[in-house]
């Protein structure tokens, strides 16, 4: 290996926490969407209430699908880095031997 190093605990980290978001914006979107508006009493608070509910269940599912994204960033960059590192490895190996 080359004298680069990222920890891979960093990636691993970094994936955990925003697969942890993704899972709770989409139990907070469940919730929302199953929520019963008519305890509130009033009929244009419901409707109100039940627009609110609508309008942050779409916003957490946008959330949701951009933390998933970012899992999938992440793991490219791990898979790039691995393969430079190789590259690197390699290419000062290649040195070594030509002198």
């Amino acid at each position: 290996m080359s004298d680069l190093a990222l920890d891979d605990t960093i990636f691993q980290h970094l994936k955990t926490t925003f697969s942890t978001i993704s899972d709770r914006m989409d139990t907070t979107r469940r919730s929302l969407r199953g929520a019963d508006a008519s305890a509130v009493g009033e009929s244009q608070l419901v409707e109100d209430v039940q627009d609110f509910a609508d309008e942050w269940a779409y916003g957490i599912k946008q959330l949701g699908k951009h933390t998933q994204g970012a899992v999938k960033m992440i793991n490219k960059i791990g898979e790039t880095f691995g393969e430079l590192d190789l590259d690197l490895a390699e290419s000062l190996k290649t040195k070594k031997k030509g002198k």
